[in-house]
Parts: C-alpha cells; sequence; structure tokens
C-alpha cells in the first residue's frame, strides 16, 4: 500500500517502525494495528492511521470498540478518531448505534467524527446531538452540521440561536448563516440588536446572500459605532456577491440597499468610517456608496483612487463610474487643481465633452501617464475638433503616448485627420512618419496611396514596412503592383513584410504565386511570413511544399508550417500533422494539436486525448482546447479528468468546454463536478450557459439532490433567465423530494412574478412537509 506520509523528515528509527507499519497493514492484521494507536512516535501513529483507515469495513467494527472502551490515552483517543473520520465504507450505521449508551465524552466524539465524514446519511444522529443537554455535546454536533452542511438542520438551528446559551448561540450563528434558508433571516436579525452578538450575526447574514438580510444591515448603519459599519459594509458586499452567485447577478441585493436608502446624509457614517477601515472593509465600503449614489461621497471617492491597495482603488473607481455625470463637476475640479496622480486617478472618469478642454490642457503634463490617459479620454469623449491637438503627440519621446495617440486619432476621425496624416507623413521625424502610415492605412484612403508609394523608398526601414502593410487596402492595382515588386527584389526585411502583405490579398492567384516561392527564400522570415500567408489564404496546393519545411532549420518556420497546415483539409495536410504530433519540438507538438482539433478528423482524436494525458501543463491545455470541436463519450470523459487537473488553466478550459457542449450527458457531468469540486463557482457559471439537453438534465438531477445540490441546481434554472427554466422551477414545487421543493421556492421567490407567487401561495397551504410551507409563508411575507 502507498501511504501519503513524506519519510524525508524521520528519524532512522521511525522510518523503520513506518516500514512495520506498512507490513502489518498488508499482513491485515487489525488488532495489531490498533495496539499500535497509542504509540509515541507521532510518524507512527499517523502510518497505523492511514492504514487503519485504508482497510475498509473490516475496521470500522473495532475501530467503534476502541473509541469505546479504550479511553484511558488521549493520544490513542484522538488517532481513533482520525481513523474513523478518514475510514472508507460506511462507518455511519455503527457509530450512530453507539449514541444509545455513550457517556457524554463519546457522544462529543462521536459528533465531531460524523462532521469529518461528512455523510448527508449522519444528518438525522448529529441533529438529534445538536439538542442535547450538555453544552459539549451540543456544540460539537452544531459544528458538525457545518461540515456536513446545516439547510437540512435549519430548525436545530434556530433553537440553538434562540437558546439564550452563549456557547451554543455562537458556533450556531454560523452554521446558520451558511445554511441559505430564508428561515435563518429572523432569528439572525434578532441577534443584531444584543451586542455581544451584532458582529457574528452581521457577519453570518451577509453569508446568507438573501435579499431580505439586506434591510436589517441597513438599519444598523445610521447609529452603529464606526466599527459596526465597516463590519456591516463587509456583510452586505458578501451579500451581493453570494446572491451575485445565486441568480447570475446581484441586481436585488443592489436594489434592496437602494430601497433601504435613509434620509440624505445617510451615506456620512459610511463616509467617516472608511478612513479606519481595512483594505476589505473600504472596498466594501467602496461598494455601498456606489450603490447609494450620493453626490457627497464623490471626494472621499477620489481619495482612494490613490490607495495602495489595487482592490480599493478599483472599488473606488466602480464606485465613481456609478455615480456618474452628476460628480463630473468634482472630478474636473480634480484635475484642474490636482497633481499627476490626482490627473491619472481621475481621468478615466471624464466622458462627456464639457471636459474637452480640461482633458486637452492634459495633453501638456509632464507625466507621460497623464498624457496617455487624456488621449484615451478624448478618443471616449469624441470631440472630433480635437483631432488636431492630438497630433504632435505622435513625437512624443515615451512610445506609449504616441502608440495611445495613433489609437486617439483612428477613434476621432474627422474630415481633417487625412490631411493632418498626409502632412505628418512628410515629417522628418521618423517617429511621426511611422505613425501616419499606420493611421493612412487604418482609414484606407484613397488619397494615402501616394504617400504610401512614397514610404516604399523611405530611408527607414521600418517606415517602408509600415507602407508594404497599408498597400493591401488600397483599392489601386499600382498597389497591388507594388506589393509584387517589393516581394521580388526587395531585402530580405522588405521581401518578409510583402510576404505578411500578400495573406490579405484574397482575390489574385499572383498573390499565391509569389508566396510559393516565398517558401523557399533564403531568409527564414520571408519563408515564416510565406507559410502563415499560406495558411490564413488556406491555399490546399500549398501543403506539400509547406510539409517540406517541417525540416528547416528554422525553429519558427517549422512552427508556422505546421500552423499553415492547420488551416489545409486534406490528407496531406492532416498526415504531416498526425506526424508532427509526435516531433522532439515541443512547440511543434502543441501546434499540431491545435491543427488536428481544427481539421476535426477522426483520426486525429486518439493522439490529441493522448496528449490531454501529457506531463507539462502547456500541452494538456492545448489538447483540451483541441478536444471541443469533437463530440464523443471519450471528449467528455477527458473533460472530466481535466476538471481536476492540477493547473487552474486546464481545469478552466475544460469546465468551459463542457459549458458549451449541448446533450444530456456533458449536464450530468457538470452536476457531478458541483458535488465534487472545491470552487462551485465555475461549474455554476457552466451549468449557466443555455445549451440542449441543459434544463432536462438539471431537472432530472433535482428529483434526488439533497439540501446542499438542490440550491445550487435551482440557483442555474434562475440564471438561465428562460421561461422553460422558470417552468422546471414550478415542476420542482411538484416533486417527491422535499429537498427540491424548499430550494425552488427560495428561486421562485427570486424570480417573482404572478405565477411564481401563486405557486408559492399555494405550497403555504398545501404542501405535505411543514418546513416547505413555513419556507413558502416567509417568503410571501417579504
Amino acid at each position: 500500500m502507498n501511504l501519503p506520509a513524506s519519510r524525508m523528515a524521520f528519524s532512522p528509527e521511525d522510518s523503520r517502525r513506518v516500514e512495520e507499519v506498512e507490513r502489518v497493514a498488508r499482513g491485515g492484521s487489525i488488532d495489531r494495528l490498533l495496539a499500535l494507536l497509542d504509540d509515541p512516535s507521532w510518524p507512527v501513529r499517523r502510518a497505523v492511521v492511514a492504514a487503519l483507515a485504508a482497510s475498509g469495513e473490516v475496521a470500522i467494527g473495532p475501530l467503534c470498540e476502541a473509541l469505546r472502551d479504550r479511553r484511558d490515552n488521549e493520544g490513542r483517543i484522538a488517532a481513533t478518531i482520525d481513523a474513523l473520520a478518514a475510514v472508507s465504507g460506511d462507518a455511519d450505521p455503527a457509530l450512530a448505534a453507539m449514541t444509545a449508551q455513550a457517556d457524554l465524552p463519546l457522544l462529543a466524539d462521536i459528533a465531531q467524527i460524523l462532521g469529518r465524514r461528512r455523510t448527508t446519511s449522519a444528518l438525522s444522529t448529529v441533529i438529534f446531538l445538536s439538542r442535547h443537554a450538555d453544552d459539549n455535546v451540543a456544540v460539537a454536533a452544531i459544528e458538525a452540521l457545518g461540515r456536513i452542511g446545516g439547510r437540512a438542520a435549519v430548525d436545530s438551528l434556530v433553537d440553538a440561536v434562540l437558546s439564550g446559551n452563549f456557547f451554543r448561540v455562537f458556533p450556531a450563528i454560523e452554521v446558520l448563516g451558511r445554511s441559505g434558508d430564508p428561515r435563518a433571516i429572523g432569528p439572525l436579525t434578532a441577534l443584531l440588536q444584543l451586542p455581544q452578538y451584532t458582529a457574528e450575526a452581521a457577519r453570518a447574514l451577509g453569508r446568507t446572500g438573501d435579499v431580505a438580510a439586506v434591510a436589517p444591515l441597513m438599519r444598523l448603519l445610521p447609529t452603529a459605532p464606526s466599527a459596526i459599519v465597516r463590519l456591516c459594509a463587509v456583510a452586505l458586499a458578501d451579500l451581493h456577491d453570494r446572491n451575485r452567485e445565486r441568480s447570475g447577478n446581484g441586481d436585488a441585493v443592489v436594489a434592496a440597499i437602494s430601497a433601504s436608502h435613509p434620509a440624505p446624509g445617510a451615506t456620512r457614517p459610511l463616509i467617516r468610517a472608511v478612513i479606519e477601515g481595512d483594505p476589505a472593509e473600504q472596498t466594501a465600503i467602496c461598494f455601498l456608496l456606489g450603490v447609494l449614489k450620493d453626490p457627497s461621497s464623490a471626494p472621499t471617492l477620489t481619495v482612494l483612487l490613490d490607495a495602495a491597495s489595487q482592490p480599493v482603488a478599483a472599488a473606488a473607481a466602480a464606485a465613481l463610474r456609478q455615480l456618474g455625470p452628476q460628480v463630473e463637476a468634482d472630478i474636473l475640479a480634480g484635475i484642474r487643481a490636482g497633481d499627476s496622480g490626482h490627473k491619472r486617478a481621475l481621468l478615466p472618469f471624464v466622458s462627456s465633452a464639457g471636459a474637452t478642454a480640461d482633458v486637452l490642457r492634459c495633453l501638456r503634463d509632464d507625466d507621460a501617464d497623464v498624457r496617455v490617459l487624456a488621449c484615451e479620454a478624448l478618443g471616449r469623449i469624441g470631440v472630433v475638433t480635437s483631432v488636431a491637438a492630438v497630433f504632435p503627440l505622435l513625437a512624443d519621446a515615451d512610445t506609449r503616448v504616441a502608440y495611445a495617440a495613433v489609437a486617439a486619432i483612428q477613434s476621432l476621425g474627422s474630415t481633417e485627420t487625412e490631411r493632418l496624416a498626409i502632412e505628418a507623413a512628410r515629417s522628418s521625424d521618423v517617429r511621426v512618419r511611422r505613425a501616419a502610415l499606420r493611421i493612412l492605412t487604418y482609414f484606407g484612403s484613397s488619397s494615402g496611396l501616394e504617400v504610401l508609394m512614397a514610404g516604399l523608398h523611405d530611408p527607414d526601414e521600418r517606415v517602408r514596412e509600415n507602407a508594404l502593410q497599408g498597400l493591401p487596402f488600397m483599392d489601386d492595382p499600382r498597389a497591388f503592383e507594388a506589393l509584387l515588386a517589393a516581394a521580388k527584389d526587395g531585402g530580405d526585411r522588405m521581401r518578409a513584410a510583402a510576404m505578411r502583405s500578400l495573406g490579405q490579398c484574397v482575390d489574385d492567384l499572383r498573390a499565391s504565386a509569389y508566396l510559393l516561392k516565398g517558401l523557399g527564400d533564403r531568409d527564414s522570415w520571408v519563408r515564416y511570413y510565406a507559410c502563415q500567408a499560406l495558411g490564413k489564404l488556406a491555399f490546399e496546393p500549398s501543403a506539400e511544399a509547406i510539409v517540406r519545411l517541417l525540416d528547416d532549420p528554422a525553429g519558427q518556420v517549422r512552427v508556422a508550417a505546421v500552423e499553415a497546415l492547420s488551416c489545409l483539409t486534406g490528407d496531406v495536410a492532416i498526415g504531416a500533422l498526425m506526424t508532427a504530433v509526435i516531433d522532439a519540438d515541443s512547440d511543434i507538438r502543441r501546434a499540431a494539436i491545435i491543427g488536428l482539433g481544427v481539421a476535426k478528423r477522426p483520426e486525429g482524436l486518439s493522439l490529441i486525448l493522448a496528449a490531454a494525458q501529457a506531463d507539462d501543463p502547456a500541452t494538456r491545455l492545448v489538447a483540451v482546447s483541441a478536444l471541443a470541436g469533437f463530440r464523443s463519450p471519450e471528449v467528455l470523459n477527458a473533460f472530466r479528468t481535466a476538471a481536476f487537473d492540477p493547473e487552474e488553466t486546464v481545469r478552466t478550459a475544460a469546465i468551459g468546454f463542457l459549458a458549451a457542449m449541448p446533450g444530456l450527458d456533458a449536464t450530468r457531468v457538470l452536476i457531478e463536478l458541483l458535488s465534487t469540486l472545491t470552487a462551485t463557482e465555475p461549474v455554476l457559471a457552466a451549468l449557466s450557459v443555455y445549451v440542449e439537453g441543459r434544463i432536462a438534465g438539471v431537472t432530472t438531477a433535482l428529483e434526488g439532490a439533497d439540501d446542499e445540490l438542490a440550491p445550487a441546481l435551482t440557483s442555474v434554472l434562475v440564471r438561465l433567465r428562460r421561461p422553460d427554466a422558470n417552468q422546471a422551477l414550478m415542476k420542482a414545487m411538484t416533486m417527491a423530494n422535499g429537498a427540491s421543493r424548499k430550494a425552488a421556492a427560495s428561486a421562485l421567490a427570486v424570480l417573482g412574478g404572478k405565477e411564481a407567487i401563486a405557486m408559492l401561495r399555494r405550497a403555504a397551504t398545501d404542501d405535505p412537509e411543514p418546513e416547505v410551507r413555513q419556507i413558502c409563508l416567509l417568503l410571501l411575507a417579504r
């Protein structure tokens, strides 16, 4: 057997004894292993626990007896608890049976074990123990409910919260908040008024993700101390995030916060509290200030744009965007009076034509970042008369500014742009000439042809290249002839640039002929761009010539050849790609995998599936992406496996491709992942993408879902925002599964509408389960 413990730090004696434990385990002697549970050596005890846990059903009875009868050694008890918590097989019935005659310490241990095992079959036992008269037993059981999931035990948790017993209330608050059950709101709200519980109750209300928790939290803000104000802000931001996960957006929470906003000036406590807050609290307060849209918060938010914490600065920026034009006067005043740092912070929020004069002044700021942001702002504002003021920045010493100026000019356009660009193309400054040609190419103006033709003879090589790149966009035979001449007689860099540009010429066979000739050019970059261009043109007759370049001495040419073959569909290209999948060069292999994925030929599937198991993450990622075009059970299994990949990018890609895959099988796999992966939000997002079979698969899963899975599935139906998904929720209210009816009731309350409310009213009186009726009544009372 393979034990997970590393022996690197073990003493020689420990290593010898761990090996002895492994030999005993292979011999199947449970009694000998049990005798070692109180061994003084921690590594030995760990090995014994692992061996007993791996023994399965045969070890359950002896371990239970040891837990009950051998309680004279704390180390042995702890090791026995660890082994029972991890043992494979169904230990829950044996543990439950022990509760009938167990003493108090043993009951607390049983509760702890059942919680660590996290099996829903143990819920009835844990709920029973949570009501025990002894505080230690009850607390252990409440904590166990938190591990298993407390939605099925809400009544017990509510009783604990309302018990007034400090030791039970505290752990129950946390578990009740995570239950996501509407019945949690009332008891937690009541605790807000008790100072010893206010903080924990506020956090728990935030964890519910329930819109009904907004009002009690908002009521605390006007008169609460600064620390509680910050805490409530964090709770409300958490509530918004969790509600967004449940419903696909947090609009309902935003609306509830706005509706709960009291008289003007109520943002003052938030503004006062934000200065004292840590980054998480400041981020949450910025979120609230944005939702409340009080213009008086603009100066505070403006200051926070300079916060050292990026999340705080981003939240302040988002809040200012929420405030919108009503605070632009404050923003412009800050730009006029502030230093470069303030301008950097404020320019991204300028959006109206009235700001043009202030932004134009920023073009002359000493800070290059300010000049970049000013260019971006002018492009956003769209006042075309400002284009002339931007052209001088083409000569800016900072390359980023020059590129931002080009982008602004392209965005603004105007009748003046062409004339100014032609003038700039004749500048003595080579940087300006290069930028001017890019601008003329972007607009494709026929009057720019003469400038481009002249640029082919410019003393600067990059200007000549820019001129070549613009020629394919000129609707004039002279442009194409000049391009062919450069491809034939230019220098190495000019020929390479010409090959690249010929890839844009789809309507003239002469372009393909010159590109074929370029495959044999003496310069590797000419060959590279010729390959790329032929692939882009999908010129099938070039396949054999491109295949020959798979042995090119230049690595970039070999990669370009594989990429070009990926764009071709003939047998020659496919055969070459299948050979390239096992090339010694990893870049070649990955390019070939992509090509086989693009081709979608059945004979390539096995090679891609094998690549999905490669040692290096980059190859696995490429293979998973290549599998997206195939539809087969093997592909589905590969995505399922990749969803557990140690590399996050591979996991994300696999879940994303499962999201787009139609059919019941893909939906079943995603639901399986929802129950097994720790990070569930990516899976929820994937399930919320509508494809054929999605709603049917989710509806079927609801029929057997437990109290933890059912809310996630009904959340998916809400997030789909489709009439047939809404009907599936209505159907769930008629299922035999009570867990699904409870979850569907909460989901229907989120949807609202006459039909949903009518269903809740019927269930509030007619549902066979009191829990469902109670939930529906609570939801209707909001």
